[in-house]
């Protein structure tokens, strides 16, 4: 099972990879054969993957916090 820390790993490696790939966009030309699309809509599936993970945080710790029954 992943531990909160390996999370956090995994978390800052693909921040790396993703400020890797912006500075890589400085150089191509901002319309080049549709790129730029293809990144935006890449860079946006990241985020969102990126947040829902970081919102599951909790489910990985050694003590996971139980959800409240009403």
């Amino acid at each position: 099972m992943m531990t909160q820390r390996q999370l956090d790993d995994r978390l800052m490696d693909v921040d790396k990879a993703m400020r890797g790939l912006r500075e890589s966009m400085r150089g191509i030309p901002i319309r080049f054969a549709g790129f730029k699309k293809d990144h935006d809509h890449v860079a946006r599936s990241i985020a969102n993957a990126t947040v829902l993970l970081e919102g599951a945080k909790p489910m990985f710790s050694n003590h996971p916090v139980k959800a409240r029954r009403h």
